[in-house]
């Protein structure tokens, strides 16, 4: 019995050291997990630029200060990629206004119906001149989405007219009038937009901006057609991915979660689809339909839908022809005007390998600069101290910088240099 409770007293001390230890161990994996998910010993920086040297990105860099600042990011949260596309994705943006337009409906040839929403100025532009953006909204999306609705309430403060172009299919409460939906690159609705603000203000000088997918409209439609970029001040693109075909198999590898991201999207676009399948699908033979609603409810990828259904809406024959003939790479080197290309190198959306076609464009061309920031996620760049974001993010704040910049310059420059002025005319100025 002794021995017994002598055993008993020389190990029972052992034991809340051991539990200590261990519940120290679990403390730790768990601090390690947090700082390695959250990326919290990842550094902030300025966004890695990549441009020629001319005086005018000289100038547009110096007077748009949050191109060569720190982007800082929440410090709790914002330097993980994930959080900041989750949070994009489920919210939007914080507290965000509600700012008033007019919808515009447009008919097309083909019987389409584009819509888009005009918001006028809330001010005069610090330049006095009138100014509209011309905005393409990500894929799916629309102008009464909170991100879009924060960006043109502080452009509109700044003296910017707004056009948003809603994307065809997009709004749940606008019928589609013909078998047709958006598509990753189809410019037609958005080049209708454009025309119409060119018509029905002719004074007004044009700032392209474009989101996501919006990105890939954008610069595909600039560079289809050199008469698209006349009275285009400048263009800016965020968080696109260039290249559709290059993208696909990158969306099927789990790295950064990116087939899980895939599922998602292509979710997104079922419902959008099914939304809209009396019209998308209304005059087919029953066989047919039910083929192809057979297909989509079974699609667990983009690429699925895209090859089943969103091809065939302008005919393409292959998936890879309509990834061809639907991206900007092939069209954004006929691109004059000044082009700023914003990418994040934690979005998990957009490969690494996909940036290589920017950086090479910004390093031949004059007229474009590529900003790579470290963190931002997809179309997050939320900015803050430490867990609460502001309203207003790195984004917004930086196109409306390169906005004001652009048209500071526009308005500054000697008028030879200005794109109407003949050879001729601009000797006898200097003279």
């Amino acid at each position: 019995m002794n021995t017994h409770e002598s055993d008993v007293h020389t190990i029972s001390p052992e034991l809340p050291a051991m539990f200590d230890g261990m519940k120290l161990a679990a403390v730790a994996t768990v601090l390690y997990i947090i700082v390695r998910c959250l990326n919290l010993k990842s550094p902030t920086a300025p966004p890695d630029l990549t441009y020629q040297d001319t005086p005018l990105n000289h100038f547009l860099l110096k007077s748009c200060p949050q191109l060569t600042k720190e982007y800082i990011p929440p410090l709790l949260w914002g330097k993980s990629g994930h959080l900041q596309t989750a949070l994009y994705g489920k919210l939007g943006r914080v507290s965000s206004p509600n700012p008033k337009g007019i919808r515009k409906y447009l008919p097309m040839l083909d019987g389409a119906t584009a819509t888009f929403d005009l918001f006028e100025p809330l001010g005069d532009h610090r330049t006095g001149g009138d100014i509209t953006m011309v905005i393409c909204p990500g894929i799916g999306n629309h102008s009464e989405k909170q991100y879009i609705r924060t960006f043109v309430d502080y452009a509109q403060k700044d003296g910017y007219r707004c056009a948003v172009l809603n994307h065809l299919g997009a709004l749940p409460n606008i019928e589609l009038t013909s078998p047709r939906m958006f598509t990753y690159g189809c410019t037609w609705e958005f080049g209708a937009m454009v025309s119409y603000i060119k018509r029905a203000y002719p004074q007004s000088q044009l700032i392209v901006v474009g989101f996501s997918l919006g990105g890939n409209i954008v610069c595909k439609f600039l560079g289809e057609n050199q008469t698209n970029q006349e009275r285009v001040l400048c263009c800016v693109s965020v968080c696109q991915g260039y290249s559709a075909l290059r993208a696909q198999e990158t969306f099927l590898q789990w790295d950064q979660f990116r087939r899980f991201y895939n599922f998602l999207m292509a979710d997104n676009m079922k419902k959008i689809i099914l939304l809209h399948r009396h019209s998308l699908f209304g005059g087919s033979s029953s066989k047919t339909i039910d083929a192809d609603l057979g297909r989509l409810y079974t699609a667990t990828s983009l690429m699925q839908i895209d090859d089943n259904i969103m091809r065939k809406f302008h005919g393409h024959s292959s998936l890879k022809e309509y990834y061809e003939k639907e991206s900007c790479v092939n069209y954004i080197h006929n691109v004059k005007v000044p082009l700023l290309l914003v990418n994040s190198a934690d979005d998990p959306l957009v490969h690494d390998s996909l940036l290589a076609i920017p950086r090479t464009l910004a390093a031949k061309k004059q007229n474009v600069i590529f900003a790579l920031t470290l963190h931002g996620g997809h179309l997050g760049f939320f900015e803050g101290a430490v867990l609460f974001p502001q309203p207003l993010t790195w984004m917004d704040k930086v196109i409306v910088g390169y906005a004001n910049a652009m048209c500071q310059w526009e308005k500054q420059k000697p008028p030879c240099q200005s794109d109407h002025m003949s050879e001729g005319s601009c000797a006898e100025a200097k003279a």
